[in-house]
C-alpha cells in the first residue's frame, strides 16, 4: 500500500495533539466509525432541517384569483416557475456553504489519512513490547511460527495487551488472512511477506479465516486466535520448543 511508505512523522503535530486515535485496531476503527457517524448525522440534520424550513416558508394555503399565496398573503418573494432567482446575497450563501464543506471534507481526509498511517506503521508511533509471529498459508490451513521456532496449525496463542506483529505469506497460492473480531486482515502472497498487527485487549477466542478463494477447501481454511492472560501465556510458551 502507498500509505505504508509515507513517514508517520509528517502527522506528528496532529498525533501529539491527541487528534489521531491510539490503542488497538478495534479502538482505532471504532473511533473512525464514530466520527463518520456523528458527522453524517449532523450534516443530515442540517440539510433536512433547511429543506423543511424552506418548505414551510414557501408553503401555500390554497389558490386565489391572483395565484397561490403564502400563509401571510404575500407571495412577493416566492420563486416563480421559469424565473431565474435574484438576490441571494450575490453568491455569499453559495461560497459560504462551499467553503464550509471544503474545510470539513479536507479536515476529515487529513485526520483519516493520519489515522490509517498509524494503523499501517504502529512501531514508529508506539514504544511497546511486541511479539512477532510468522504466518504461512497452505491449502488449506494456517501455520503459525513463534520466535523460538515452535509451530502450530490453525491455532495462535497470544498474551493479552501485547502488540502482535504478523508476517504473513503463502506456501502455494494466494490466500488472505483475516480476523474480523480483531480488525486485522492482510494478503498472503507466495514469495512475499505482508505485515500487519493487532492487540488482543479482551480475553477470549477469535475466529480467523481465509478471505480469498484458494481452492475446493477454501471454506474449511479456518483458525483460532486465543488471547490469554500474560502469565498463563508465558507458562505455556516456556513449555514449547521448535517443531
Amino acid at each position: 500500500m502507498v500509505v505504508a511508505h509515507i513517514p508517520l512523522s509528517i502527522f506528528a503535530p496532529v498525533a501529539q495533539g491527541g487528534l489521531i486515535p491510539r490503542g488497538t485496531r478495534v479502538d482505532v476503527f471504532q473511533q473512525i466509525y464514530d466520527v463518520f457517524l456523528v458527522l453524517g448525522t449532523v450534516v443530515g440534520i442540517v440539510v433536512i432541517g433547511y429543506m423543511c424550513w424552506n418548505a414551510y416558508k414557501y408553503r401555500g394555503d390554497g389558490a386565489s384569483e391572483g395565484g397561490t399565496n403564502t400563509a401571510d398573503g404575500d407571495d412577493g418573494d416566492r420563486p416563480q416557475l421559469g424565473e431565474l432567482p435574484s438576490g441571494g446575497g450575490k453568491g455569499r450563501k453559495l461560497f459560504l456553504s462551499f467553503g464550509l464543506s471544503a474545510v470539513i471534507v479536507i479536515s476529515l481526509i487529513i485526520w483519516t489519512y493520519g489515522t490509517l498511517l498509524f494503523v499501517e506503521q504502529p512501531a514508529s508511533a508506539m514504544e511497546e513490547e511486541e511479539l512477532e509471529v510468522d504466518v504461512t498459508g497452505y491449502q488449506f490451513f494456517w501455520e503459525f511460527e513463534y520466535p523460538n521456532g515452535h509451530t502450530t496449525s490453525n491455532e495462535l496463542r497470544v498474551p493479552q495487551g501485547t502488540r502482535i506483529r504478523l508476517n504473513v505469506t503463502s506456501a502455494d497460492v494466494f490466500h488472505n488472512f483475516g480476523a474480523p473480531g480483531l480488525r486485522v486482515k492482510t494478503d498472503a502472497i507466495p514469495g512475499q511477506s505482508s505485515e500487519t498487527w493487532f492487540i488482543g485487549d479482551e480475553l477470549g477466542r477469535y475466529a480467523a479465516n481465509c478471505y480469498e478463494l484458494c481452492g475446493p477447501g477454501h471454506s474449511q481454511m479456518q483458525a483460532t486466535i486465543i488471547v490469554m492472560e500474560p502469565d498463563e501465556y508465558e507458562q505455556w510458551y516456556q513449555n514449547t520448543s521448535a517443531s
